[in-house]
């Protein structure tokens, strides 16, 4: 059985665990091969199941002021850090009769990434003491973790999976004890090779060495659906528009997708016209980001680009009954409330900062 690679791009953390649950149901259920994501989170802390929270050593106000999150987790291993500038590798495969060692799966990983770094130069090891994929002697000083895993597995169906660490913001890594290891620091690709190495090249890197250390083909998903959103916004209050029963019933702004030939702000500028009634400049958000659709089995994969728009004062939507039932005008904190995806709620702080 092949592996299906999809290179996401940012995904929003709660987005990335609603899909990897969404691809591990549909891979027990055979509606999809193996499945390899790569895709870069914003800044996040993250709790495995071994994790103290006395490790995570920056009050919570802050990591708000920072515009770091925290979540906690059902993988293994203790707090570690997610963020721009580091791929994280999510496989959803099944381990099938012969390959049932969870051990095996890990260690799996571990020369993945070893394979990986070999390729650009970086010769990296395992510590018997320590989790994860290190420098015995970083050119930052001493031994250093490069590459941090943190597995769970359901029935030999696998989620959560691997993080290198290509060009975050290691100063971020301060903000805890990663991987609660107190004896030895972090460090990245950029660090090591003293340039900056393109993340898709090393997103392709590493697919191709995933196949060779788990004997799979990989395949290239097709790209996802290109869409738009549109913040509708007027004093302080968001256009919060629901989807008909047909259409998922969920509340969302102004979205649609692109079409052939246009670009995202021509888009942007024709679904708000068309789904409001309201011609108006849109401004980009300078914020794209990859969620998956709950109402499709497999799910779907939707790559969106934000934007936002003022309306004037009385303006009052024109609704489509075949795409929408309601519409209400929100503020700022219940938009961001009534919305289920975590990139639509990014896009309302975007939109309106504060």
């Amino acid at each position: 059985m092949s592996t299906t690679v999809y290179r996401l791009g940012r995904v929003e953390y709660p987005d990335g665990l609603d899909l990897q649950a969404q691809l591990q149901r549909a891979r027990m259920a055979g509606a999809v091969d193996d499945t390899l994501l790569l895709l870069e989170h914003p800044p996040v802390l993250t709790m495995g199941r071994a994790a103290k929270a006395s490790n995570i050593l920056t009050p919570a106000a802050q990591l708000s002021k920072l515009g770091v999150s925290v979540f906690e987790t059902d993988r293994g291993g203790d707090v570690t850090y997610h963020g721009p500038g580091q791929i994280v590798g999510y496989p959803l495969i099944h381990l099938v009769p012969g390959k049932q060692d969870v051990r095996k799966y890990v260690r799996g990983i571990e020369e993945t990434l070893i394979v990986a770094l070999q390729h650009f130069g970086i010769t990296a090891t395992r510590m018997p003491q320590w989790p994860g994929v290190w420098l015995a002697e970083s050119k930052l000083g001493g031994a250093r973790k490069i590459g941090a895993l943190g597995v769970h597995l359901s029935r030999w169906y696998t989620r959560h999976g691997f993080a290198l660490n290509v060009s975050p913001n290691l100063s971020h890594f301060e903000l805890i004890v990663p991987c609660g290891i107190r004896e030895a620091g972090v460090t990245s690709m950029e660090a090591e090779l003293g340039r900056k190495v393109p993340i898709s090249e090393v997103e392709d890197v590493l697919a191709q060495t995933f196949g060779e250390v788990f004997g799979s083909p990989m395949v290239d998903a097709a790209p996802p659906l290109r869409t738009v959103s549109v913040v509708a916004h007027r004093s302080g209050f968001v256009l919060v528009l629901q989807r008909t029963e047909a259409r998922g019933g969920f509340w969302q702004p102004v979205t649609g997708k692109i079409d052939a030939g246009e670009t995202a702000a021509q888009a942007a500028q024709r679904e708000l016209s068309e789904e409001t009634w309201l011609t108006a400049r849109v401004r980009p958000l300078d914020y794209v980001h990859a969620f998956a659709m709950r109402q499709t089995q497999p799910p779907l994969l939707i790559e969106e680009t934000a934007f936002a728009v003022e309306a004037p004062e009385g303006f009052e939507p024109r609704l489509d009954p075949s795409e929408h039932r309601a519409f209400e005008w929100l503020p700022r904190a219940q938009a961001i409330e009534r919305f289920e995806f975590e990139g639509l709620k990014e896009a309302v702080r975007r939109a309106l900062p504060g």
